[in-house]
């Protein structure tokens, strides 16, 4: 009988393979050709290996509280690969749901040409011509904007990333800097392949060429030159935060707009993808994408204020460290961050609290923060400890969030975790700007302790791509609604 079982089992493993192994092909054409973005429950299955697929519908099962196989899925894939789409992102985990629901009224094709007539208008570009993106500065933030810019390519009438500015640091620059985006220690190797053009002076990552160009000061550069124009520029050296210092790039020729990735200081717009879109508008040239702590927490806040109203409350972020500290004990001009970022927890400031009220007026005066640097390099954890306006319990407060994660305006931001086993390396290279653990949600009444991770680099770097999308207009409909 055992021995039946495992065969039983192994039989339907490879029964699951073979359905993922035709859905590739799928995926990608509906990708290249389209600009089709394919997703389970939000995890996209764009260039994604076989496993990949499998884990996403695995994913599922969280959400659900039920399987949800390729065998169900892909039947539904199919269906959307006979219309003739324009561009948009597609849930094949939600539509089959919502197939499985209406039990057999209608078949499969027609229930799919139904529920994607709104995107059923053929294929068209987003663009007149491609949106062109530059990096100011190659770090940590620049180099993962590279890589989901490179990612979201597609057939290349989005964004296109022309160019990175950086100062040379030694006669090998090209080679090192190539060889930093293909090898990351804390997110992996680049899905793809690397060359540079030493020529072009240029790295060249799945075909889109990304010129490396040295200059000490944003004024001094001419973008034109290498037939770059009207330009999105990203500002990732957190050097210039105030509209008199990020206005210098605007001084260059080719540079049309300006995104800062860090909290702006005076007028300019701070925004939180998904939150405060409404700040993105033609006037304004200079944007803030604000922090990775207060993209974490705000769509979080906004949701539990929605529903709930928020009193009062103190959020504390354990927080990894950065670059801004010591490996070892040596002076800095901070207090604590001397001390060696490996070897303690350091207590240190942070702004999320008060710039909440940036994003949230409501909630201005209502928050204090603190934060604590871990010895750990990447993924950080917020505590929302909040007095709300209204009683509630653990079980209302976490449905409520998980359906805010699954079907709301706030999905791409909000995701929610119920495995009692996940600890900070399970959220590398999460997409959305934190992940509520209901798990360790505390609530007594009118008062509620919410933990939320996040990728402080990574999930940052998917909000960032996100408010770049909208600035340069390639926005894709999400169906089902």
């Amino acid at each position: 009988m055992n021995n039946q079982k495992q065969e039983l089992y192994l039989k339907e493993w490879h029964g699951y393979e073979e359905y993922a192994e035709q859905m590739l092909p799928m995926i990608g054409r509906l990708y290249r050709d389209h600009n089709i973005v394919t997703t389970v429950y939000g995890r996209s299955l764009v260039n994604s290996p076989t496993i990949d697929i499998l884990k996403a519908h695995r994913f599922a099962r969280m959400i659900l509280d039920s399987e949800l196989t390729v065998r169900e899925t892909f039947p539904v894939l199919e269906a959307i690969c006979k219309l003739d789409l324009a561009p948009a992102r597609i849930d094949i985990g939600k539509l089959t749901v919502h197939y499985q629901a209406q039990a057999g009224i209608l078949g499969v094709d027609e229930f799919v040409r139904q529920e994607l007539a709104s995107v059923n208008t053929g294929r068209a570009p987003l663009l007149d011509e491609p949106q062109d993106v530059v990096l100011y500065g190659f770090g940590r933030i620049g180099r993962l904007l590279a890589r989901i810019l490179v990612e979201k390519a597609g057939s290349g009438e989005k964004l296109r990333i022309r160019a990175a500015v950086v100062r040379k640091g030694s006669a090998d620059d090209l080679a090192k800097r190539a060889s930093l985006l293909q090898r990351d220690s804390v997110h992996g190797h680049f899905h793809g392949i690397i060359t540079i053009d030493e020529e072009e002076n240029a790295i060249i990552a799945n075909g889109n060429m990304i010129r490396i160009i040295y200059a000490d000061a944003p004024e001094n550069v001419d973008y034109t030159q290498y037939g770059i124009k009207n330009a999105i520029l990203v500002d990732n050296t957190g050097k210039w935060r105030d509209r008199e210092g990020l206005g210098r790039h605007l001084k260059a020729n080719g540079i049309a707009k300006v995104v800062l990735t860090a909290p702006g200081k005076g007028d300019i717009p701070n925004v939180v993808f998904g939150v405060n879109n409404e700040l993105i508008s033609g006037n304004e040239q200079i944007f803030s994408a604000a922090s990775c702590t207060t993209n974490a927490i705000v769509p979080v806040l906004k949701a539990v204020n929605d529903k709930f109203g928020i009193v009062s409350g103190h959020v504390e972020t354990c927080h990894s460290y950065t670059n801004d500290q010591n490996l070892i004990d040596n002076y800095h001009n901070k207090e604590r961050r001397g001390r060696s970022a490996a070897l303690n927890m350091v207590i240190t400031e942070t702004g999320a609290a008060k710039a909440v009220a940036k994003v949230i007026p409501e909630l201005s005066g209502k928050l204090t923060g603190n934060a604590i640097r871990v010895p750990t390099p990447n993924v950080s954890l917020a505590i929302l400890n909040l007095e709300l306006a209204n009683a509630t319990d653990a079980a209302e407060l976490n449905g409520y969030l998980r359906d805010i994660s699954l079907e709301s305006p706030l999905q791409n931001q909000i995701d929610f975790t119920n495995s009692p086993e996940v600890v900070s390396s399970d959220f590398v290279g999460s997409r959305h700007a934190g992940v509520v653990d209901s798990l360790a949600t505390i609530v007594q009444k009118n008062h509620c302790v919410l933990y939320v991770w996040y990728d402080n680099e990574f999930g940052y770097s998917c909000q960032v791509v996100r408010m770049i999308q909208k600035m340069g207009g390639v926005e894709f409909p999400s169906v089902p609604n």
